[in-house]
This record gives C-alpha cells, structure tokens and sequence, in this order.
C-alpha cells in the first residue's frame, strides 16, 4: 500500500540503557499485529534485537527500525541503543526521525542518557513525547519520575495516561484523554477491558485531567481565551492543541506502562497515528550547494529528490545495505542517481523497507520516507543522494573523538591483510569504528567509543568475517633525548683474511630545542673522511637514532656534527663508515645525560558540577596538571594536560567516578621528560618485551 506523506509517521525510541525500548517496541508492533509473537530481550527472540552479540548482552548495541500500518498511518519505528558507547548511532538515527519517544525508566528514572538524548532532541526540534515504562517493577513510581521530569527540563508536562496499581499490582492504565480506565488481562496479549476510573484515583485523575487541559490551552492564544470564559475544551479543541503543543515543544504529552507486560503500548501508537507529526509539517532542512552556499530543502514530495543515509549494514553475503530518509521528491526503484557528497554516480535496484532483520521490497519512497537499497558503490553514512541536476548536499553526521584505543594482533600469522579488509567493512557500518598503523610502535591500534565498543567489534569480526585477534593496550610511544654534549670517537676495524673493514669518525653531539628534530652537519676538513662516505656516516646514525639507544624508543632533538676521522686507501668502505658513526653515536649519546620523553595529553573533561572535585583528584594521582575550568551549557568542563600511559584506560575510569555522566576528549600536546623514577621501570620493561 502506498502511504502520502502526510500520513508517515516517522517515530525514534530513545533512552538509557536497559529503560525498556526494545521491549515496548516489542509491544507496539505486536498489538498492531505486525508481528504475531510477542518477544522477550531477557530471551534473546525479540524482533529488533536480532544481532548475535545483542542476544549475547541482552542489550542493543544498533538502532534497528520497522515499518508497519496502523490507524491507515504508516509508522517508521527506530529502537535506538542506549548504551553510551553506541550514542553516535542513536544520535544519527534521532536526526532523521520527526517524533521522539523518550522511555524513562520509573524505577532509575531519569539517566544520563534520558538527558542526552532530551538535549539532542531540542537541538534538532524533534517534538518530544515520554513513556515511563517498567511500571510493573519493584520500587517503580510514575508520580516520582514525573515530578523528576518537570523539574529537570523545560516545557508542560501533560500525562496521557495514568497507572492503576503499583509494581507488582500494575494492572492497567487511564486514558486521560478519554477519560476511561483500561484494565488489561494478565497474559501478556496486549487485550484490555475499557471501565470507570477506580474511585481510589479519581480525584488525581480529575487533578490531572485539569493540568493537562490548562497545558493544551496555553499552546494557543484563541484555545486559552475560550478555556477562560468556558472552562472547558471540546475534544477536538483538545486534540488541536495537543498536536500544536507538541509541534511547538511547549506541551510535552506523558504515557506509561510496561512492554514487558504488554501495558500502555496501543495509546501510545494510537496518539502517534493521530496526532504525531508527520515529515511536511517538519521545518525546511538545512543543506549547501556545490559551491557551498547555504540552501534549505522543502519536505515537498513534488519536488526533486533529496535523501541522505543515515545508516549502513556489512553483509558479508548480501554486501552493503544503504539506508536512507527521503527529504524531498521520490525515489525510484531501478534509477540513476548522483551521490552528490562524492559527485559520483550510483545505480539504484530493488528498493526495500526494514522489518527487524527482514525486508519487504517496494518501487518507491516518496518524502518522509524511510527505506533501503542494497550494493551502492561509493556511498556509506551520511552521504547524499539526489537527482541527476539536483545540486543539494547535507551535511555530513558529526562523528565524536575515539576515547578508547587497542593494539591488535591477529591469532592467525598472515591475517592482518584479511582483518583490515574485514574492519573496513565494518567501519562502512560503524563510523565511530577507526583503525590506523602507529608509525612508532608499528602496532595495529582498534579505536572506538569505549570497552564494550570494541569488544562488540572483534565479535563481529569473527561472526561475520570468521577473523579471530586478540586486544592488548597499546604500547606508548616515549621518545629518547640528551641534555649534555660530548665529543666521541667511532671507530670501526674489521681483518679477515682479504681485505677488511675500517671506518673511523669523531662527532660532537648536543641537544636541540623540543621539536627540534635531527640536524646532521658535515664540518670535515682536508678529506680525512672521503666525501663518498659523508652520507653512509649521516645514514648510520639516523638508523642508529631511530632504533633508540637508552630503551629502544626512536631519538628525537639532537644536533650532531661530524668533525674529524680517518681512513684506510683499501679496507675502508661505505658500510665501515656507516658501522663506525652508529657505534660512535650510540656511545656519545650516552655520555650526554639521556632522557626519556613521554607523551602529553590535552583533555577536556565534561562532567556534572557534583564530580568535578573527584575527577579533579583522580587527575592529580595520574600525574595530570588541570589547566582550568569552564562552565559551558551549566555543565563544568575541566581542561588538563596528562601523561597518555596514565589515561591508556580512562573511559570506564571516568564512567565510575562520574557514574556515567561524564564525557571526554583527548589529542597529544607535547612531549615531556619523563620523572626520574619511573624511568628505570621502562627501561626493563622494554628489554623484557625484546626478550620475547
């Protein structure tokens, strides 16, 4: 059936981790028979957590979506992950909604996450609708959670439905609106029986009833003038109002229940086919053309096409599976399109809608819509899709700083081509996913957004590419300096029974300034040292430098003039020379008080004004120097410059202290002495790792 886009409905459930998402998308789509088995998280059968290392964690780890019908309404569901390290998706995937569900937990009520995705809705102007869900659990209470709600963010908090028995004697919700209590069955199926409210809730139903009315009113100049003189609103007054409320951001509409239990889905889905806002009655969106002039794009299914992908899956057997919202015009199966990101062409087949882990095969998504296409050549996330003469590009998903980094080995010797082939694959479907070669330590270094990130990474790379690493902490890469000068003969004498070897060199060395790298001068005089040889003396110090003379890490800063030397008409040789410089550099260099440098991190910590003193201690028993601190958006951000061997493990470090709610970011600064009585321990511990 094919829907206009006035009647799609394209619907974002987000929150913390373990709030109840999955399991009230689970209800919503069995209550309006899209599937006809209600799945459990805690089981592993649920529809939209169907990756293996889901059922494994019994947590998402990936938005997942599907489409179905309901009320002659098409609705897009997009169950998003909640755990921190897979925010970024749930951002994205956010972006292209135009209703969020946000799902509080009525016993943890409101979580980091509940706050960051409250923050990003209102960044995006998505209209914001709550479900306090779990209500059937010990120590669950709506009326708390509520009072949280109102008293943590801005607008008028205006419940929809109202809970009957508390935890274990959750038994079935009011329909405020509708002024009926719903009792449900005790099976789980989602049927109820519609009664009068119970006498023992009445007069707080009526309480809020009249909340909710004086909400609505406010949203409208003309509805709150007649609610003055009348004292009352018709029921079609109220349903205008709740929909411009909701529209504007001023009324934000509360439902409860349980998906667990089955309770409270159907008003909810209800209230999104009526009154949910579709993709035309969304703002214009804000994009560039080729030249980078600033355009904004019309929700007009009549207008050219313009859609972005906002998300990609690796098959290894079915390939790349690209899927895109369209913001304006259509898009046809069987057509050519222009990614206008890359200015390249692309071949579009078979169009499809997601259900879950299955597809359904469609010839056209029209504006609002949301579908997928297989096998694109050159597009990942966040490019743009128009047609032919359709110069409209959408800015590319803002991607955070990686906070977590692992060296990996594969198990297998002679894999390491098949596991960089293996994670590009997975960073088309995972974008906060980096891999990269340290250039010092020669380590394949895995970086991403926390333990469980990377974690979920390698169990992808052996489940879907059958790939098997290991994950250690990456080495630190110090560098090795002088502070004193010394002059220093290289001598280098080599009889064999033919003709021999001989090299011999005097140099001067001394430090340079921090950055100031490697600087070779030649200052021989009357051919003491044949110009033929000159560079093999330059050569063998340079690799002499590089392999590191103190601990085996490379030699940085250091000035070195070659002054004197002499040679031998026969045994004297480029590879003599080269032997004598190095063994010259290596014993002058230990004459000139070496040192060890470390690296230094910049770091921006976010936290609550509550931890700031904590993560400001922690810091300090890191050797950290705390640089300042900013208010920025009533948040405290703590600047502060820290050895990076003390921060190799910060992310889950600093989710304890902070208890979730702090973020951070970190790039190298600059390089350090290392304190003196540490360096001894590094020094063993890379000639024990040169044993191995």
């Amino acid at each position: 059936m094919k829907f206009e886009s006035a009647d799609i409905r394209n619907v974002a459930f987000v929150g913390h981790a373990g709030c109840g998402k999955t399991s009230l998308a689970e209800a919503v789509l069995f209550d309006t028979k899209a599937i006809d088995r209600l799945g459990k998280v805690d089981d592993g059968n649920s529809t939209m957590d169907f990756d293996p290392e889901e059922t494994n964690r019994n947590i998402s780890i990936s938005s997942a979506l599907f489409d179905f019908e309901w009320k002659k309404k098409k609705i897009n569901l997009i169950d998003t992950p909640g755990d921190a390290d897979f925010n970024t998706d749930a951002q994205i995937c956010l972006s292209v909604a135009d209703n969020a569900v946000i799902v509080v937990d009525a016993v943890s009520g409101i979580e980091i996450q509940t706050e960051r995705m409250w923050k990003k809705a209102e960044e995006l102007g998505i209209p914001k609708i709550v479900f306090i869900s779990k209500l059937d659990r010990e120590r669950a209470d709506f009326t708390r959670v509520l009072d949280a709600l109102k008293t943590g963010f801005k607008g008028s908090f205006a419940p929809i439905t109202f809970p009957i028995g508390k935890e274990a004697d959750f038994k079935g919700i009011v329909d405020i609106f509708a002024n009926k209590a719903l009792m449900y069955d005790d099976d789980n199926s989602g049927a109820f029986e519609t009664v009068d409210i119970p006498g023992d809730i009445a007069s707080t139903v009526e309480e809020m009833r009249n909340e909710m009315i004086e909400s609505i009113a406010e949203s409208d100049d003309e509805l709150l003038e007649k609610y003055f003189e009348e004292g009352t609103l018709t029921p079609e007054e109220l349903a205008r109002g709740m929909k411009s409320g909701v529209m504007s951001g001023t009324v934000i509409p509360v439902f409860c229940g349980s998906g667990l239990k089955n309770i409270g889905a159907q008003p909810l889905v209800d209230f999104l086919a009526q009154a949910g806002i579709s993709p035309l009655e969304r703002p214009d969106i804000r994009a560039a053309n080729e030249k980078g002039d600033e355009i904004m794009v019309k929700p007009d299914p009549d207008g050219p096409l313009t859609a972005q992908v906002f998300k990609t899956i690796a098959d290894p057997y079915a390939g790349k599976l690209s899927i895109f919202r369209v913001f304006s015009g259509s898009m046809k199966a069987d057509s050519n399109l222009i990614n206008t990101t890359k200015d390249t062409k692309e071949r579009v087949g078979q169009l499809l809608h997601i259900r879950g882990k299955s597809q359904n095969p469609t010839n056209v998504a029209t504006t609002g819509d949301i579908a997928a296409v297989a096998k694109l050549k050159e597009t990942v996330t966040g490019d743009t899709l128009a047609d032919p003469n359709n110069d409209v590009i959408f800015p590319q998903f803002e991607m955070p700083t990686r906070i977590m980094s692992f060296a990996l080995v594969p198990k297998s010797k002679g894999d390491e081509d098949k596991v960089m082939t293996s994670i590009q694959r997975l960073m088309e479907e995972d974008p906060t996913v980096k891999i990269h070669r340290d250039d010092q330590t020669k380590q394949l270094l895995l970086s991403g957004m926390g333990q469980v990130h990377l974690e979920v990474v390698i169990a992808k790379l052996k489940s879907k590419f059958g790939v098997e690493v290991d994950l250690f902490l990456p080495k630190v890469p110090y560098k090795e300096t002088i502070r004193g000068k010394a002059r220093v003969q290289g001598r280098y004498k080599k009889q064999t029974g033919g003709r021999g070897q001989f090299g011999d060199t005097w140099m001067e060395i001394e430090p340079l300034p921090r950055g100031g790298g490697f600087e070779f001068v030649d200052k021989i005089v009357g051919g003491v040292i044949p110009r033929q040889y000159i560079p093999a003396c330059q050569k063998g110090i340079e690799e002499a430098m590089l392999g590191g003379v103190l601990a085996g890490y490379p030699v940085v800063d250091v000035k070195v003039e070659l002054v004197d030397g002499s040679y031998h008409a026969v045994d004297s040789s480029e590879m003599a020379f080269k032997i004598a410089a190095s063994m010259g550099f290596k014993k002058g260099f230990m004459d000139c008080q070496p040192i060890l440098l470390e690296p230094i991190m910049k770091m921006e910590i976010i936290v609550p004004e509550e931890n700031v003193g904590d993560v400001m201690g922690d810091l300090n028993s890191r050797r950290g120097r705390v640089a300042g601190v900013d208010v920025r958006d009533g948040i405290q951000v703590i600047k502060a410059l820290v050895p990076m061997v003390e921060v190799l493990t910060y992310a889950p470090d600093l989710r304890s202290i902070s208890s979730g709610r702090g973020t951070f970011s970190m790039e190298l600064d600059h390089y350090e002495e290392v304190p003196a009585h540490l360096v001894d321990k590094i020094i063993q511990e890379s000639e024990e790792e040169k044993d191995d």
